[in-house]
């Protein structure tokens, strides 16, 4: 059985293509901070029912003091390694197969699936041709050094433009999918 989830990407980075500096500062997303505006993520979030993240933005996301939100989600943290069970029942740490795990995902009954980073695991997807669709938000300063987004060693993949969208603060949003090319 087939359904009709995706696995949909939802990621800020700066204009040269990183989501994060080299320690892993994000403190360049508070230049689009802006009351009231969430740049679409509270409708984007409605429309998904689990999370794939990788481990080290798992981390990180704690280690900044916040608690990691979708507790209504079942969100599978993506590890090398073999870890305890998270007190959270909808949380998991998953060290299997990444392409396996999404395959199963997209045959089960459900909305999409929503891909919260980081890098390798973006990348890992790409890889294995699993990304349906993308929404960047593009962050209108330029690091010049960083975690980039998109790394080399991944097959081209070509896109149909969705969507963009320009806000007040100089925040760019494109929304793409992949286009599906014969056999694929």
């Amino acid at each position: 059985m087939t359904t009709n989830r995706k696995v949909i990407l939802f990621i800020s980075m700066s204009l040269d293509g990183y989501i994060a500096k080299r320690d892993d500062n994000i403190d360049f997303l508070s230049v689009v901070d802006q009351a009231g505006e969430d740049y679409g993520y509270f409708e984007f979030i409605k429309s998904t029912d689990t999370v794939i993240i990788g481990r080290k933005t798992y981390d990180n996301v704690v280690a900044m003091g916040f608690e990691y939100p979708h507790h209504d989600k079942d969100v599978y943290i993506i590890t090398r390694h073999d870890r305890p069970v998270l007190t959270e029942s909808t949380f998991r740490f998953y060290s299997g197969d990444l392409k396996e795990l999404i395959i199963k995902l997209k045959e089960a009954e459900g909305k999409h699936i929503y891909c919260d980073g980081g890098a390798e695991i973006v990348n890992e997807l790409l890889r294995e041709d699993l990304i349906d669709e993308f929404v960047i938000s593009i962050i209108p300063v330029l690091l010049g050094d960083g975690i980039p987004l998109f790394k080399n060693g991944r097959p081209e993949s070509h896109l149909k433009l969705i969507n963009s969208t320009h806000y007040e603060k100089g925040l760019v949003q494109v929304h793409y999918e992949r286009i599906r090319q014969c056999g694929n």
